[in-house]
């Protein structure tokens, strides 16, 4: 049962995130607005509820296949990409050593921290 209440969490982050997006007309996508929202409200609580560890612990061993629908309709796409190398070669770059150096940092930040629980 704690699992289903987690679940319940993310889905009304994900449902907040698209009223927000309906609303404002951000170019954003809901999920990415309802995980930014769920991460404030958990920086407040200063803690992660039990069940939404339970709900999301069964979801993070799945991202991999969450991600590939993404993947595989890039390989599809391959032609109207051909003339975008520099664009898209600057994006992952960039990309990827922004979110090295943020991770490097939440990492910084947070070691030596006691436990909030």
């Amino acid at each position: 049962m704690p699992a289903l209440n987690g679940l319940l969490w993310l889905i009304s982050y994900w449902l907040i995130g698209e009223v927000v997006i309906h609303f404002s007309g951000l170019p954003i996508s809901s999920g990415v607005v309802g995980m930014l929202l769920l991460c404030a409200t958990l920086a407040m609580l200063r803690c992660v509820p039990a069940s939404l560890a339970a709900a999301a612990q069964p979801l993070i061993a799945l991202l991999a296949m969450l991600i590939m629908p993404g993947v595989v309709g890039v390989f599809f796409m391959l032609d109207e990409l051909a003339g975008e190398w520099l664009a898209i070669l600057t994006a992952l770059l960039l990309g990827t050593l922004l979110s090295v150096i943020t991770t490097l940092w939440l990492l910084k930040r947070l070691i030596g921290r006691p436990n909030a629980r």
